[in-house]
């Protein structure tokens, strides 16, 4: 076995695996994901709605006027039968309804309801108590440095956008 095929890393060739290193950086990428998964949902059980419902109620919020389920399923990035089943769970506990578009009456928008609008409320709340616990560990230091470094990857530019 020549040496090039030799495994490098620390402790072989004094180089850093940066493969492991990045590795190590991803798995605890996933690991803080599922944790941040773990606490929101545990945060949202008052309210009662999931992180998925939490989603579309912020989206359907952010638009002007009430979007259509297309507008909602471009948005959010998913399938038009996912916005389907979330707008039907979120119309039965009366927090969405459907309204006809006024100019297209084959078209259905989405609009809140005062509850939706109340659980709006609640969700804030929510996800600042489930932030504050993620990030208690951290001093004001530490997350200012967080904020700058998420914002890279999150905002990469357009040569490092997919």
């Amino acid at each position: 076995m020549s040496t090039s095929a030799v495994p490098t890393g620390p402790g072989r060739s004094g180089e850093p695996d940066t493969e492991g290193a990045d590795g190590l950086l991803a798995e605890q990428l996933l690991r803080l994901t599922r944790r941040l998964h773990r606490i929101q949902k545990r945060h949202l059980e008052p309210v009662g709605i999931t992180p998925a419902q939490s989603r579309l109620l912020r989206t359907v919020a952010h638009f002007g006027d009430p979007p259509r389920m297309a507008d909602l399923a471009a948005r959010l990035e998913v399938v038009p039968r996912a916005v389907t089943s979330l707008v039907d769970g979120l119309e039965a506990v009366d927090r969405v309804r459907r309204v006809p578009d006024p100019t297209n009456r084959r078209v259905v928008r989405i609009e809140l309801t005062d509850a939706g609008r109340a659980t709006l409320r609640e969700l804030r709340s929510a996800r600042r108590a489930a932030a504050e616990d993620i990030l208690a560990p951290l001093t004001a230091a530490q997350r200012e440095v967080l904020g700058g470094l998420l914002s890279a990857l999150v905002d990469p530019g357009p040569e490092g956008a997919c």
